[in-house]
């Protein structure tokens, strides 16, 4: 089931004139390489960032090895954002998953497992809406195995998720991929979407580990109605200590000619899409 909390604390601002700043972020169960469980610390990261979406994989609600605590509604809370929360693993009364927060309006579309035949991976879509614009956005965790992150990766091209009829432009997937650039999963993905350190010609900078980065396996994914102004990694030295991955952040606008993405759907098109105004209706698995 999706879980959604309510802002109690403003934390961050929005400057709609300079894009949407978007973030992913391996919070790795709030654990940092002090091997302190700090839900607190991660919020303080993000809210250096100033990100109007947050995506964040990784995440214990009600596990005894982090407190029992819920982290994505504490850091949700922290950051005065709302959250939809994915449950990719559930053992008895603790979950483990993958979250998207924001201020900004968003309504869930879609909760649900990825294939795998190790341990359980999974993604979520929501809507989020951005002067006038409605962005689609999907997080995910991919396996660990070159044959489950492959599986995981046609699931997602495929027409349940970006290859839905309801998955418009313009269309973001983000997360971590534990894909290299040479991998098989990540170019399955650039073939149909962009990289977008690619579309700003800006060299890569590597996410994995924190302390000492060597591997980039953390993206987004852009499509083509989109222009990435601004892409990088937040290198501070609470990042680095926070988590065992660094924070990938861009700053996105949208292009002119993406009219269509602009134009809000008529009532009668969104109850199609989402049911009724005061109860969305979302598929979860």
């Amino acid at each position: 089931m999706e879980r959604k909390v309510s802002a109690e604390v403003p934390f961050l601002r929005h400057s709609r004139e300079n894009g949407i700043k978007i973030l992913t972020y391996n919070v790795h169960s709030c654990i940092g390489s002090d091997a302190k469980a700090s839900p607190e610390r991660i919020a303080e990261v993000i809210a250096d960032c100033g990100a109007d979406v947050v995506a964040l994989q990784e995440l214990d609600v009600g596990r005894r090895r982090t407190g029992a605590i819920d982290q994505a509604r504490s850091i949700a809370i922290h950051l005065g954002m709302e959250m939809y929360f994915n449950p990719a693993i559930r053992i008895a009364e603790e979950q483990y998953g993958d979250a998207i927060l924001t201020s900004l309006d968003m309504r869930l579309v879609k909760s649900a497992p990825l294939p795998s035949l190790a341990e359980q991976r999974g993604a979520l879509w929501v809507e989020v809406e951005w002067n006038g614009r409605r962005i689609q956005i999907i997080n995910t965790h991919l396996g660990l195995s070159r044959r489950d992150r492959s599986g995981q990766v046609s699931a997602l091209l495929g027409p349940a998720w970006l290859g839905h009829p309801h998955c418009t432009s313009p269309r973001i997937l983000l997360g971590d991929f534990n894909a290299v650039r040479s991998s098989l999963a990540y170019r399955q993905i650039a073939a149909r979407l962009d990289d977008a350190w690619r579309s700003t010609g800006a060299r890569p900078a590597r996410t994995f580990p924190a302390r000492l980065p060597l591997l980039r396996l953390d993206h987004i994914f852009v499509d083509r109605t989109i222009h990435v102004r601004e892409i990088g990694v937040l290198q501070s030295r609470l990042a680095r200590t926070a988590s065992d991955h660094l924070p990938l952040f861009a700053r996105l606008e949208f292009r002119a000619a993406d009219a269509r993405a602009a134009v809000d759907r008529t009532k009668a098109e969104r109850e199609v899409l989402f049911g009724a105004e005061d109860a969305p209706a979302a598929e979860t698995g």
